[in-house]
């Protein structure tokens, strides 16, 4: 099993050294980056599986950093280091959607323990996420393992065998109804990699599943200018 990846963004050099080698010593793969512009490149060039910022840095700070990420991943976890124990600082850590913050200085080992509870939980959670297969989405049923798409209203019946990328995204769709889904999340989770070509691709996936969705008038995938997309499902009611 690889060892779980951490984006570790820190502007004081040694102190970075220092942290990345102590986390690599217990089987992290750690990529350390100096400020927050170095920090957003490393993230969209890698896949994470948690990101440790430093609150105060130069270019960009952490907030702004977590903020940025936050538009892209709303489930990577966070944590922040800070120097300052201003209440403000946490409040605004958590609102951001920080996981945990913690105060330097600061004892290794908990670190150490709050690292693996936080990756724990959010491992716990894409398990529970994944384990549904089926989906009900308006007036369509949508069977993940066979890949069918059955509309179904006053006896009437219709189906669409999908493709697998087809399938895989209309699956990240489901799992976020009503909610947006970042567009560089699909790319990295389906394509693997997010670049202008498999952004295309995406563009032409979506097309098919309007398609295919068409036939209920409360059902709408909508084009989030520069983030991503949204699969609305409006209740009989809502109509």
């Amino acid at each position: 099993m690889a060892n779980n990846r951490i984006l570790l963004v820190e502007d004081d050099q040694n102190f970075g050294d220092v942290l990345r080698s102590y986390l690599e010593m217990h089987d992290y793969d750690v990529t350390l980056a100096k400020d927050g512009v170095e920090g957003l490149e490393s993230y969209k060039k890698g896949h994470y599986d948690l990101c440790i910022f430093d609150v105060m840095m130069p270019k960009k700070d952490g907030f702004t950093l977590a903020r940025e990420i936050r538009e892209k991943d709303r489930e990577m976890p966070i944590v922040f280091l800070t120097a300052k124990t201003m209440k403000d600082d946490v409040l605004e850590g958590f609102r951001i959607g920080a996981d945990d913050y913690i105060s330097k200085p600061f004892n290794s080992e908990e670190l150490l323990f709050r690292i693996h509870a936080i990756l724990k939980r959010s491992q716990t959670k894409a398990e529970l996420k994944d384990e549904v297969k089926e989906f009900s989405i308006g007036k369509y049923h949508f069977n993940f393992p066979l890949r069918i798409l059955t509309f179904a209203e006053s006896g009437e019946e219709e189906k669409h065998k999908l493709s697998p990328k087809e399938a895989s995204l209309l699956k990240m769709f489901a799992q976020n109804v009503n909610d947006i889904l970042p567009r560089s999340e699909a790319l990295s989770k389906i394509w693997g990699e997010d670049n202008y070509f498999t952004a295309r691709s995406m563009d032409v996936f979506v097309t098919k599943l309007r398609k295919y969705l068409r036939r209920d008038d409360n059902i709408e995938i909508v084009n989030i200018h520069g983030n991503g997309f949204q699969l609305l499902v409006k209740s009989d009611q809502e109509a």
